[in-house]
């Protein structure tokens, strides 16, 4: 079982050679529905060059280093420092060159709605989270950078996310039945079956969910079908295998959907160090 507080140290994973990686989680206490955070700190002076796999979540990644900022690829847009990634931002890379460190926070689509205004417009889009937030980023990041202790920093983190929620017309409950239906279904789900589950028609069902979410209902079943793979692939089980458990149609589609939402082949996707530390990092995934 994981401690409520965890850090570690991990070895190298990509040819760039990481000397070395903390990981911080916080207490369950301090945990947010629908929300999950995770601290960061690398120990080398080389460059560190990550691919990113997409999960079923939208992200705030505060770099909080002291040398040269993280720089982010995706889809042709770079941005470097601070950003927030919207759901399934495809092909996906990070990459800093020195000691450093981050938080990363990955908000539930459905407490992404509640916190952030102008979520749902985010779609797969990587954004500064300056260009986002205004200056109120760079005060957030301000006062993360004012404190090296990560369980102050998830408490201004919580704070800041709960600070933000406002008034405003709930996402749908059929919305949220759908999503979480999606989840359970590991994404093998029939967005007609869904939308006769809720009472509301095929169109319906596409217009009210994308406007809340930021992304179509088949989309995100794609998506949420994909994280399950490719946690499956990344514990060690052979991509046919996976494939057929998971509901493609053969190990092709399998590889079609893993370049669509990375970039990479289903053998790249296992290899992913993304991916390697995922039960330390996210030890309870936020969901909502």
């Amino acid at each position: 079982m994981i401690p409520e507080h965890y850090a570690c140290q991990m070895a190298a994973w990509t040819p760039f050679d990481w000397a070395r990686v903390d990981i911080a989680v916080p207490p369950r206490s301090g945990r947010l529905p629908g929300v999950g955070m995770a601290g960061f700190r690398h120990h080398t002076p080389a460059l560190m060059d990550l691919d990113m796999v997409a999960h079923p979540s939208v992200t705030l990644l505060f770099d909080l280093g002291e040398s040269e900022a993280i720089v982010y690829d995706a889809q042709g847009r770079r941005e470097r420092g601070s950003v927030v990634i919207g759901l399934a931002p495809g092909d996906l890379r990070a990459s800093a060159r020195g000691p450093g460190e981050c938080l990363q926070i990955r908000l539930g689509p459905i407490a992404a709605a509640a916190v952030l205004d102008a979520a749902s417009e985010l779609g797969g889009n990587l954004v500064s989270l300056i260009d986002f937030w205004g200056a109120d980023a760079a005060r957030i990041e301000e006062r993360l950078r004012d404190t090296r202790s990560w369980d102050e920093r998830f408490a201004i983190a919580a704070e800041v996310l709960k600070g933000r929620i406002v008034e405003r017309p709930p996402v749908d409950a059929e919305v949220a039945h759908i999503w979480q239906r999606t989840l359970a279904g590991r994404g093998r789900v029939r967005v007609e079956d869904l939308a006769d589950e809720v009472g509301w028609s095929r169109k319906r069902l596409w217009s009210r969910f994308r406007a809340q979410l930021g992304i179509s209902p088949k989309r995100a079943a794609r998506l949420v079908r994909f994280d399950h793979a490719a946690h499956r692939l990344a514990a060690g089980q052979a991509a046919a295998r996976v494939a057929a458990e998971s509901g493609y149609a053969d190990q092709s589609h399998l590889h079609r959907e893993a370049k669509a939402f990375t970039g990479l082949t289903p053998t790249a996707v296992a290899a992913a160090p993304w991916l390697a530390i995922d039960d330390v990092a996210w030890p309870i995934p936020p969901v909502p």
